[in-house]
C-alpha cells in the first residue's frame, strides 16, 4: 500500500506567490526570534544559578567550620575470593 499526499496546487498569480513567500519568511523569522529568546533566557538563567552557587560556596568556606580539614569517611569491608570449581549449567 502506498501513502501519498496530493500535490499542493501553486497559484499562478504573481502577487499571491510573492505574498506567500513573504508570509513564509515571516513565520521562519518569528520562529528564529522565539528560539533565540528561549536560548538567551536559558543562558542567563544558567549563569545566574552558577553565580549563586559559587557565591554561596565562597561564603561557606569563610566560616570557621569550613577551615577545618575534611576527613573522609572510610567504610571497612571484607572481601572473599570465590573460585568457580565447576562449570555453570547451560
Amino acid at each position: 500500500m502506498r501513502f501519498s499526499l496530493p500535490l499542493p496546487r501553486r497559484s499562478r498569480h504573481p502577487l499571491v506567490r510573492a505574498l506567500s513567500l513573504l508570509v513564509g519568511l515571516a513565520v521562519v523569522g518569528v520562529l528564529m526570534v522565539f528560539g533565540l529568546v528561549v536560548a538567551s533566557v536559558l543562558l542567563v538563567g544558567g549563569a545566574v544559578v552558577f553565580a549563586l552557587r559559587q557565591w554561596s560556596r565562597k561564603r561557606g568556606a569563610m566560616s570557621p567550620a569550613g577551615r577545618r580539614a575534611h576527613v573522609p569517611e572510610v567504610i571497612d569491608g571484607e572481601f572473599v575470593v570465590l573460585h568457580q570449581t565447576r562449570h555453570a549449567a547451560r
